[in-house]
């Protein structure tokens, strides 16, 4: 079995997003550029699901229904979160995470 050239780029775009999320993640304090690094993260994983259904399983449509799926998980975490920062903000005026200590425990 050959792997496809185009693959590669797919995939080597896909790492690269995963991993500037996985930095994001860990080096921000502030909330929103956190949830934003886990859209990344999610998204690489979206680019995943799409390539290797491409160019692997042409006439499935498993990775686009995973994809559809985590799309609409990505949406739901995304409001519950925003909704989070907001009530966050709204009691300590500051979205860092640091001094959010209320969370914690």
């Amino acid at each position: 079995m050959t792997i496809e050239p185009g693959l590669y780029h797919l995939l080597f775009i896909s790492t690269a997003l995963f991993f500037i999320g996985v930095y994001g993640f860990l080096t921000r304090r502030n909330l929103i550029t956190m949830l934003m690094s886990i859209e990344l993260i999610l998204n690489s994983v979206n680019i995943n699901f799409i390539a290797f259904n491409k160019y692997l399983w042409a006439n499935r449509l498993d990775g686009v229904m995973f994809t559809v799926f985590v799309i609409a998980i990505a949406a739901a975490e995304a409001a519950v979160a925003i909704a989070i920062i907001i009530n966050l903000y709204r009691s300590h005026q500051s979205i860092d995470v640091q001094k959010a200590e209320e969370l914690k425990y």
